[in-house]
């Protein structure tokens, strides 16, 4: 009888997809991994995508997977995806993709905050705070300080009717708007600020955000 394979490889661009298969015991599974990797002879550097389906691993199962995957050094893992999702896990995703309405200024020293996206009626006055883990929407003069994606999205945007901000902040990255960047922002109604894939924050257009952030829009239908 043919042994059912239980470690499948794949090379991309980026380096190799390790797919694990998610129906085996756990030992199982780490016995075949441990011999795969050191059999297979791999030469060179290489990045390594996991791929662990519908299995779910504790913190402690992955330190192991991940360990065994790199007990030969031409391995590295980068990444890890997994089609389970824990329940703390979940709840923090419905919560961050649940937008708050602000209605009013936020006044100097004022913070607010949301798990979500944020949108805010009202100016955000100079030294007024607001913070989201998704994105911002100040339907007025933002003149205070923005901080975008606080949970760690690198995808959040920052838009307002007035972009005047002192400080943009987007996940970890932190733009003071300095009189440079202000002269350069010429015509700061209607407009965004987002990560550039070069790691800084950049403006733009309002209209050109739909380009920017294609999947912002969840609205179906219409032309």
């Amino acid at each position: 009888m043919t042994k059912k394979q239980l470690i499948f490889i794949k090379g991309t661009k980026e380096g190799l997809v390790l797919r694990l298969d998610d129906q085996c015991s756990y030992a199982e599974l780490l016995d075949e991994l441990t011999k795969k990797v050191s059999d297979e002879g791999f030469e060179g550097q290489a990045e390594v995508l996991l791929h662990l389906g519908y299995r779910y691993c504790n913190d402690e199962q992955t330190k192991e997977i991940i360990s065994c995957v790199q007990q030969t050094e031409h391995l590295r893992v980068t990444k890890i995806q997994s089609e389970v999702m824990t329940v703390e896990d979940c709840n923090r995703r419905l919560l961050e993709n649940q937008s708050e309405t602000y209605v009013g200024i936020v006044r100097s020293g004022q913070i607010i905050t949301a798990l979500g996206d944020l949108v805010v009626v009202g100016d955000v006055n100079p030294n007024g705070r607001v913070v989201a883990g998704g994105n911002i929407f100040v339907l007025g003069r933002l003149k205070g300080i923005a901080h975008a994606g606080s949970s760690g999205n690198k995808e959040a945007v920052i838009a307002a009717s007035w972009l005047e901000a002192t400080h943009l902040i987007i996940d970890n990255v932190v733009e003071t708007m300095t009189d440079e960047l202000t002269v350069l922002s010429e015509h700061p109604e209607m407009e965004c600020a987002y990560l550039h894939t070069n790691g800084s924050i950049a403006i733009d257009r309002l209209q050109d955000l739909r380009l920017l952030r294609p999947n912002l829009s969840t609205f179906k239908g219409g032309s």
